[in-house]
């Protein structure tokens, strides 16, 4: 792949965003965040629009509204049916949204249906098992799938063919497992969904983002196996890399929203100025660091370039792994 998603490449380019702010002011601003509360989209929105009123970037606090299902297609299909005009309406995005656009899960909807308008951090993949877990590295969970792939289920916060599944998929391939379908997953509506069932034992390992497992790493509650960086993460040193353990495996999820289709230019250049000023903030900094986020701001008409780029990644990827012919 050209400028592949899986490489590091793809995450070292920042887009300054052309013009500046209209008179266009924000008000009773609200957040979609496309799953149950407790996932990335969660994060995104939540940590997002507290900086965003604590900055006094918008006049009041911004309402979170959770929307599950679909994998983020109710709220995507929602935003276009039923809000298609609304200038005040962000809604939380990530490579999960596009791998779902790639590989056509959203009911025949596509990404021109809405304005994208900014990233503002990169969320490393990751690999997790119950504190209790028998498997004590990713060594050790691979060969237990070579050597039955229905005694591991994977558990993730995106449906079959999506962003987590697919992370999975990249480390099987990257582990010589022949055939990549093989791997059990199972779909949950979130990320904290997919935590649930690996805290009660129902799945065996879990793969999401650094963000959405923070808390109950830091709770000592799972054990992340390996991240899915290049290197080890500054905040989080403690936990190896797949490739470190022989497995030339990257996923970088990168975080960000898009807006409705029918907001203005102005409106949309607005919302760009306005993130871009929550992105070089010392808040927005913090909350990075403090979520294993690393530094990827992608704004203004570069950013449908980005998007578009990296849905023919996915794409390719899907075939790659044999999910799409």
């Amino acid at each position: 792949m050209k400028k592949s998603i899986t490489s590091l490449a793809a995450f070292a380019t920042a887009f300054a965003i052309a013009g500046s702010a209209s008179a266009f002011d924000p008000s009773n601003v609200e957040c979609i965040a496309p799953a149950n509360p407790g996932g990335g989209w969660d994060f995104t929105c939540r940590s997002v629009g507290k900086i965003l009123y604590d900055l006094k970037l918008v006049p009041e606090p911004v309402k979170v509204t959770n929307m599950p299902g679909g994998g983020g297609g109710v709220a995507f299909g929602y935003t276009i049916a039923k809000r298609g005009k609304d200038a005040n309406l962000l809604v939380a995005a990530s490579t999960a949204t596009t791998s779902r656009l790639a590989t056509n899960q959203y009911a025949g909807l596509q990404a021109n249906q809405v304005r994208w308008v900014a990233s503002l951090g990169a969320d490393f993949g990751v690999i997790a098992v119950n504190k209790d877990s028998p498997y004590k590295n990713l060594k050790d969970l691979m060969a237990a799938i070579k050597a039955n792939p229905s005694k591991v289920a994977f558990g993730g916060g995106s449906s079959v063919g999506g962003w987590d599944h697919l992370k999975i998929l990249i480390v099987a391939k990257a582990a010589g497992i022949a055939d990549a379908k093989s791997v059990k997953y199972v779909s949950f509506n979130s990320g904290g969904a997919a935590l649930t069932q690996l805290l009660g034992n129902h799945v065996q390992a879990v793969t999401g983002d650094i963000s959405e497992i923070k808390g109950q790493l830091a709770a000592g509650k799972i054990r992340a196996l390996a991240v899915l960086s290049p290197e080890r993460l500054p905040t989080d040193p403690s936990i190896p890399t797949a490739k470190e353990q022989g497995f030339d495996a990257i996923g970088a999820n990168w975080r960000g929203f898009y807006l409705p289709k029918g907001v203005s230019d102005d409106v949309h250049a607005s919302w760009g100025a306005i993130l871009e000023k929550l992105y070089k903030s010392d808040d927005w900094k913090k909350a990075m660091e403090a979520n294993g986020l690393a530094p990827f701001y992608n704004g203004g008409p570069m950013f449908d370039d980005f998007v578009s780029q990296n849905i023919a990644d996915v794409k390719q990827l899907s075939m790659d792994v044999g999910l799409l012919k």
